[in-house]
């Protein structure tokens, strides 16, 4: 929920580029989560601010608690966050966690996290990058849209062949296998 949430609030700040990385390095015993976008970015006062959970930009609700959850479970896990933005110029949002920490967050269902991201923003300039100790796999939007041609994000052959696709390049990545598709 974490990863929707900071995606949700690049695309809120009018990002059309928006970079997931999650890095597992198990010998360093850390999960890194960085979301880098080029939404409209913050001042000064917004980033300090940004950690109350009665602040918020959104005109939908009045409590903003994304960031204070995230703040307060890389902390309870013996980690950090930190965020560097710059207005427009965007964010960089990055929480890190002890990987092995017993109150670390799980990462969930990733495939179903960065499938419904890709889907339901096909507008939206994607980029996913999964490293877990020396092996990587990446993809982005942009290379798949290429190869669509006309066939639309939300087409149900296109959504079935991008679960197969993750599922097996995250399965994969695991078990020490390296692919790469940018």
């Amino acid at each position: 929920m974490h990863i929707l949430d900071l995606v949700q609030n690049s695309i809120e700040a009018g990002a059309s580029t928006v970079r997931l990385e999650i890095i597992e390095d198990r010998e360093k015993d850390t999960l890194t989560i960085r979301v880098a976008d080029n939404g409209r970015g913050m001042d000064a006062e917004t980033k300090r601010r940004v950690l109350d959970p009665f602040v918020t930009t959104r005109t939908t609700r009045r409590v903003g608690l994304g960031l204070p959850l995230i703040d307060m479970s890389t902390k309870r896990c013996g980690g950090h966050l930190l965020i560097t933005s710059a207005v427009g110029q965007g964010t960089v949002v990055e929480a890190e966690y002890r990987h092995s920490h017993l109150d670390r967050p799980p990462l969930g269902n990733v495939v179903e996290t960065v499938k419904a991201i890709i889907v339901a923003n096909p507008e939206l300039d994607f980029h996913y990058v999964h490293r877990v100790d020396g092996a990587v796999f990446t993809v982005s939007t942009r290379s798949i849209v290429s190869e669509l041609g006309d066939m639309p994000l939300s087409h149900p052959d296109v959504i079935l062949w991008l679960h197969e696709f993750l599922s097996y390049n995250l399965a994969n990545l695991y078990g020490g296998v390296q692919h790469e598709n940018n």
